[in-house]
């Protein structure tokens, strides 16, 4: 389906749920995913329809958890006119005043795969991501959709980061981070300095909602989304803020 065909109503869409598997997040638990049909592409509507209702894309599926006997998972999002930087972000922000950003469409780049490749091995060889590769990064992070994005993040002419996200009616959609790790540049906090860069261009975009994917409380990699208060949660088909 290309992205001029008109995208058909969410009720006559088919979905199908995983086999339960190993939970990525929390230990000891078992995981189930709600997806939609894969003949279905995520053309814009289908889509800015399902990410109201907590999914997410990854490469051209759009899926949510859908455990039973567990929510633990939650959609959250910035509400970007409530949104204010707090002290350690300001200082973030200023502290990569010398970083430039270019926003490029989502498709394949050999320095960005050379990036994320460095990023996972030193970041999260426990993960599930854990060995990369170049065709895992191509389903991943890389689409030909006019609302698919790229971030790139430059320290002179060295790339530093990366930050793919989508632009939906709504808001932007954050998909995926990645960065170059040392001990100099880890002082920079380039993972919080994305999502800084993504409020703001939400802001110039005249969006209102900056989506974070999901928050587990429970979860320690996900508590730097808890900084950007003031959150709101989707409980049920409502959009609440996240009270700490």
């Amino acid at each position: 389906m290309s992205s001029n065909t008109p995208p058909r109503p969410v009720r006559d869409l088919r979905f199908f749920l995983t086999v339960p598997h190993a939970c990525s997040y929390l230990p000891g638990k078992e995981a189930t995913t709600l997806f939609l049909d894969p003949q279905e592409s995520p053309v814009p509507g289908v889509y800015d329809s399902l990410a109201l209702l907590g999914f997410r894309r990854s490469g051209r599926h759009l899926y949510r958890p859908h455990c039973e006997g567990c929510n633990a998972c939650r959609s959250v999002r910035i509400p970007i006119e409530q949104f204010a930087a707090n002290r350690t972000q300001r200082k973030i922000w200023h502290r990569n005043a010398d970083i430039s950003v270019r926003v490029a469409p989502a498709r394949y780049s050999a320095q960005h795969y050379t990036l994320y490749a460095d990023y996972i091995r030193q970041r999260h060889a426990d993960g599930d991501m854990y060995p990369p590769s170049r065709e895992q990064y191509r389903t991943f992070l890389t689409l030909e959709e006019p609302y698919a994005h790229l971030m790139e993040m430059y320290l002179g002419n060295e790339l530093v980061g990366v930050a793919a996200f989508d632009q939906l009616e709504h808001g932007l959609s954050a998909i995926y981070t990645f960065f170059a790790v040392s001990d100099t540049l880890d002082k920079r906090s380039l993972g919080t300095f994305a999502i800084l860069q993504l409020i703001e261009l939400s802001r110039e975009k005249a969006l209102p909602h900056l989506y974070l994917g999901y928050w587990i409380e429970e979860c320690r990699k996900m508590r730097y989304k808890q900084a950007f208060a003031p959150l709101e949660m989707l409980d049920g088909r409502h959009w609440r803020q996240l009270i700490r």
